[in-house]
């Protein structure tokens, strides 16, 4: 019955530690070169993009451990937190095909972030958190 306890109480803190820095992520954010109002609006009380968002640079709307972009949606499957740096692995689909991907998240402040990839291509975006 101890292992039992001991394994819930460990599952809670574990689930408990992802929900927390998933949380510290959550809303929306626009590419720096973008205007928040020119990407995001608010439907029925949910953020939202705008329909021509791309054409603004786009971004990302972060709701627990879904990732939704303009361009398509990812799914974290794993968050490791490294202090202001996160490493995390989302399943991501373009609509076409899903595929595991790894991205390193650097935070500096409470609403600036650079995501970056490394594979297959490396890519590395600024972010600004919006409030629509």
């Amino acid at each position: 019955m101890r292992i039992f306890n001991l394994w819930v109480l460990l599952v809670l803190l574990v689930s408990q530690s992802v929900s927390t820095q998933a949380a510290d992520l959550t809303g929306a954010w626009a590419s720096n070169a973008a205007p928040c109002d020119q990407v995001f609006t608010k439907k029925n009380n949910k953020i939202a993009f705008k329909e021509d968002a791309d054409l603004n640079a786009g971004g990302l709307i972060i709701q627990g451990k879904q990732i939704t972009g303009t361009m398509g949606k990812c799914t974290i499957k794993s968050l490791h937190d490294e202090g202001a740096n996160l490493k995390l692995i989302a399943a991501c689909s373009d609509g076409v095909m899903v595929s595991d991907v790894a991205y390193d998240v650097k935070i500096s402040g409470e609403n600036n972030m650079t995501i970056s990839q490394k594979e297959p291509v490396p890519v590395e975006m600024q972010y600004v958190r919006c409030q629509p």
